[in-house]
């Protein structure tokens, strides 16, 4: 009892710092291929907590031969990974703490009440990108590791702090950190969870379909097939395979998700004139994979529904649907919910919260499938964010969360890290 109020008390003295890094942090715009400013304010702080630095730039190189990755981008010259350790003294239990420091554009500023770069505070909430996916996290991580130094109670085990670039594209800053050797008998991601505990997280590819047609003048429409129309019946097919997918989906984690398998057409081109008929319908999209499933096995079951387009138009029988898996593909992840791991934080999330925390299976990717996957690490996304308003306008976080989130890991690792590993 002595340890949790001291823990409460460096909380409540660090708050203002805390709120000061966070909108430093929000206040960058790092965007992939722009991390690094974002990333020198990551260093200065892990400099200050006196952790052991490794920072380095991802070369393709280092990667590329990895069964896991998958990034549309080439070149991450000028955006380092950056791995803080806190070393223990010896025999306990490692933890690795994996946050991501790139955010998703802002889009249309017209949508934002506050500049999406400004790091304004109203009501205890904090507004901008990034802010809830996921800087408000690592900024927690950040405070853990505040607490630990100065509670100045020995731990055995290492803690191991990652900011890790273009996780929103594919995850290869984890796996660039995995493959230089940075592993732990535990991993905990707080990506916006909204206080939930998710042992299970769904993984996730990017799909390109090419529907073809035959061009016409539109005056002659009827001389021509225009690819748009034949996209709506690929668009069908996806649908009914989504139904179909998901009413086989009986895991009680995913019972509160509506779509636990989302199949998500987020862009589609065809046409370059009006008065002509379109040739070519293009098609992108995504498609979730279950923590049961391998990226494999969906492969097959959409290249599959794909090609027997043709029993539903027989246009299809000499011009199939051509797909191509590009871009970024997440790993899922599968914890069992009675691993050490996820009780031993439900346990200290009870004591913080008071109340028992909801468990899920997470309905987005993380890089969690890549650390469980990768390096059959146990691995839990827990974090203070919200994920309703992840990727969205007016992106916000509330402060107490993060505060509370540092809270329940300061107990955790106190917990974790010194049982014999």
């Amino acid at each position: 009892m002595e340890t949790h109020r001291l823990i409460k008390e460096i909380i409540e003295e660090k708050k203002k710092s805390t709120i000061k890094l966070l909108q430093r942090l929000v206040q960058e715009d790092s965007v992939r291929g722009n991390e690094s400013k974002a990333q020198a304010i990551i260093i200065e702080k892990c400099r200050k907590l006196g952790l052991e630095l490794d920072i380095w730039e991802v070369k393709e190189s280092d990667v590329l031969d990895h069964p896991f990755y998958r990034c549309d981008r080439e070149n991450f010259e000028g955006n380092p990974n950056v791995v803080g350790v806190l070393k223990g003294t010896g025999g306990g239990r490692s933890l690795l703490l994996n946050g991501h420091i790139d955010v998703v554009t802002e889009g249309d500023r017209e949508n934002w009440t506050y500049d999406p770069y400004g790091g304004v505070i109203e009501d205890g909430k904090l507004y901008g990108r990034g802010s809830t996916d996921m800087k408000g996290g690592s900024v927690a991580l950040l405070l853990v590791l505040e607490i630990v130094k100065e509670l100045n109670i020995p731990l055995k085990g290492d803690i191991l702090f990652q900011s890790v670039i273009e996780e929103e594209s594919g995850g290869t800053g984890t796996l660039a950190a995995l493959v230089r050797g940075y592993t732990a008998d535990a991993a905990i991601i707080p990506e916006p969870t909204n206080m939930k505990i998710f042992p299970k997280q769904q993984g996730s590819m990017w799909f390109r379909l090419k529907v073809k047609g035959k061009s016409a003048h539109g005056g002659t429409r009827y001389e021509g097939i225009n690819a748009i129309d034949k996209a709506y019946a690929v668009i069908q097919t996806l649908q009914e395979l989504e139904s179909s997918r998901n009413k086989r989906v009986d895991d009680p984690l995913y019972r509160n998700i509506p779509i636990p398998l989302p199949i998500n057409i987020g862009r589609i081109e065809s046409g370059k004139w009006p008065s002509s008929v379109p040739d070519l319908a293009i098609i992108e999209g995504r498609v979730g994979v279950g923590p049961w499933e391998s990226l494999q096995q969906v492969e097959k079951e959409v290249e599959d529904a794909l090609a027997k387009m043709n029993e539903v138009d027989s246009w299809f029988d000499h011009h199939p649907v051509e797909i191509e898996w590009f871009g970024g593909r997440w790993q899922p992840g599968d914890l069992s919910c009675e691993h050490e791991l996820v009780e031993k934080l439900c346990y200290h999330a009870n004591e913080v919260l008071q109340t028992t925390p909801i468990i899920e299976a997470s309905p987005w990717g993380t890089d969690g499938g890549i650390l469980s996957k990768g390096g059959n690490i146990p691995v839990v996304v827990f974090g203070p964010g919200t994920t309703e308003v992840a990727h969205d306008a007016n992106e916000y976080i509330e402060l107490n969360k993060i505060y509370q989130t540092a809270e329940i890991l300061s107990l955790f690792i106190l917990d974790w890290c010194n049982k014999e590993s």
